[in-house]
């Protein structure tokens, strides 16, 4: 608590009248002591491919889709919705079981949502809510003290998820994404953001320097308790845009994180430039890597299974694994990495037809794995609708993905063996022949006996690995 007190101390210095509320640089412009994640971290970035994204809080408990379905409430169920935290009970919630389902589905990562936009705390946060909205006052709405963490410790739970989560990820060697909201829907002293259901127009630091000088100390105490609690962070990944006058603030919290962790990634929403990778949502670059003009650097697709990131309790609107599967194939073929998006009820447990979806795609993975993990691109990325290319990092290997089984024979036209050389289907235990057809393309016979589906080694997407010539 002093560390936050102080910081409120200086800040507040900084926010008094006549002080410069939008900064001459910003986002867009690198501090010349900023430094990215290393090579390294990058690299280990790229090698996990897959994980899993996933929206949880007080929004569990009714169903629907993570915060924003507060927005056009009236005032009685926004009071309920906000003061849900009082009967959040998530008592089957269990991390080990957690791991041991991503591990059997094939993850390698996973994103967790630490703070949504309602502002509700799903860790141990020492920091404290002083101001709240009133939302069934007499009159109307109005602003009213309050003393909250507003935290799952407050709730009959108690337990710090975060750190459940954190601890468990780091027994099985699973990366960690943290999912951190800039914007706060709660707390009355972060009333600015375009999207707040008590926006104030009028509000700038010099219009409540007290108040502003509290929501930067507890936006940056809350980003730090995260990269200084729980161990080793992988990626931190930042939500929504605060006004330009907040950046000045928030900056100090980018280079305050960036010290505390050197190599973790931060998603670059909010912070423009000083972010590592970007994340299409909900939809797949169209080109390989970065010629997508959309994408401006590394990136890694996040898109939801049932239509919302949030738990959905009707089974039939999850995609299904071979949707997974194919997105996944795709991507990575492209140079992305891949994080469909599911949350668990407000027990803890995820929807069983996701799990199912889920377990089809580590099915396939556990064949097929070596196309997948620690891979690169090819040169080139596709062969007609449905082939995908990836390559294994040293060169050696490219791995030729058909979405569908190509029949008696597959011919590909951008890739040819080293002479000699087996080429393999995956899960099968005999090589194949092949022979030359000009050019790069050469053609694989497909014997008869893998021509019936229960003989083949999986169920769609099957890979055939080839010792290339050098590119």
């Amino acid at each position: 608590m002093l560390r936050f007190s102080l910081a409120c101390s200086i800040l507040l210095a900084l926010a008094a009248p006549g002080a410069v509320a939008v900064p001459p640089d910003g986002p867009e412009t690198l501090d010349p002591s900023y430094q990215h994640a290393s090579p390294a971290a990058y690299e280990r970035w790229r090698d996990l491919k897959y994980g899993l994204r996933i929206h949880w809080g007080i929004y569990s408990q009714y169903g629907f889709e993570a915060s924003w379905p507060l927005l056009p409430m009236s005032p009685a169920k926004k009071a309920e919705y906000f003061d849900s935290y009082k009967r959040f009970n998530p008592a089957q919630f269990d991390a080990e079981n957690w791991m041991r389902l991503f591990e059997r589905c094939g993850l390698r990562c996973f994103a967790f949502t630490t703070k949504h936009h309602d502002g509700f705390a799903m860790w141990d946060t020492q920091t404290r809510v002083q101001r709240r909205v009133n939302w069934t006052a007499a009159g109307g709405p109005r602003i009213d003290e309050c003393d909250l963490a507003y935290s799952i410790m407050e709730t009959p739970f108690r337990r710090d998820i975060v750190r459940e989560l954190c601890d468990a990820a780091h027994r099985h060697q699973m990366a960690v994404d943290l999912y951190f909201s800039h914007i706060d829907w709660f707390d009355a002293d972060f009333r600015m953001d375009q999207w707040n259901p008590f926006r104030d127009p009028r509000y700038t630091p010099q219009s409540d320097p007290e108040g502003f000088a509290r929501f930067a100390a507890r936006h940056r105490e809350q980003v730090r308790e995260l990269l200084a609690q729980y161990g080793n962070i992988d990626m931190v990944c930042l939500d929504m845009t605060l006004p330009e006058f907040c950046w000045p603030a928030v900056k100090q919290t980018v280079l305050m994180a960036r010290k505390l962790q050197p190599d973790v990634l931060f998603r670059e929403r909010g912070i423009g430039a000083y972010g590592d990778y970007t994340t299409p949502e909900n939809w797949v670059p169209t080109s390989e890597g970065l010629t997508d003009k959309r994408v401006d650097r590394p990136w890694m697709v996040i898109h939801t299974l049932s239509g919302q990131f949030a738990y959905d309790p009707v089974g039939t609107r999850y995609k299904s694994g071979s949707w997974i599967l194919s997105n996944l194939v795709d991507i990575v073929a492209k140079g992305g990495n891949f994080m469909p998006s599911i949350g668990p009820d407000a027990q803890g447990n995820f929807h069983p037809t996701a799990v199912a979806h889920l377990e089809y795609v580590g099915d396939w993975l556990k064949v097929n794995g070596e196309a997948i993990y620690a891979t690169r691109p090819w040169k080139y990325y596709a062969d007609g609708n449905e082939v995908r290319y990836t390559r294994s990092k040293d060169g050696r290997y490219v791995y030729a993905i058909s979405l569908s089984w190509p029949g008696e024979r597959l011919l590909l036209r951008h890739v040819r063996p080293r002479e000699g050389t087996p080429v393999y289907l995956l899960g099968a235990p005999e090589p194949l022949p092949w022979r030359e057809v000009g050019g790069e393309s050469f053609v694989i016979e497909l014997p008869s006996s893998l021509q019936q589906e229960s003989a083949r080694p999986c169920r769609q997407a099957y890979v055939f690995k080839i010792e290339a010539n050098p590119r």
